[in-house]
């Protein structure tokens, strides 16, 4: 989908937008996200006017590794009830 935009943006000249949504799960995955974004399409690219991450579950896991950085170890995802 990201090529699919690089190419629109290419023959009208008119930058899109991307949104992946309902796919991301761990926060790994998010990051991967954000590398593809980078080397597709470039570091104008990465706003939250071009690009977005639409995933509960995500919010979850960074929020989990947050408390992890903190505390020094994982909590349940009792704690993190934002899904």
């Amino acid at each position: 989908m990201m090529g699919a935009g690089r190419y629109f943006w290419r023959e009208t000249g008119r930058p899109g937008g991307f949104t992946a949504a309902g796919v991301i799960r761990p926060s790994e995955q998010a990051i991967a996200y954000l590398v593809v974004l980078y080397e597709t399409l470039g570091a104008d690219w990465m706003t939250p006017d071009r690009f977005r991450l639409g995933a509960s579950t995500l919010l979850n896991d960074v929020l989990m590794q947050i408390a992890k950085e903190r505390s020094g170890v994982y909590q349940s995802a009792d704690y993190f009830t934002i899904d």
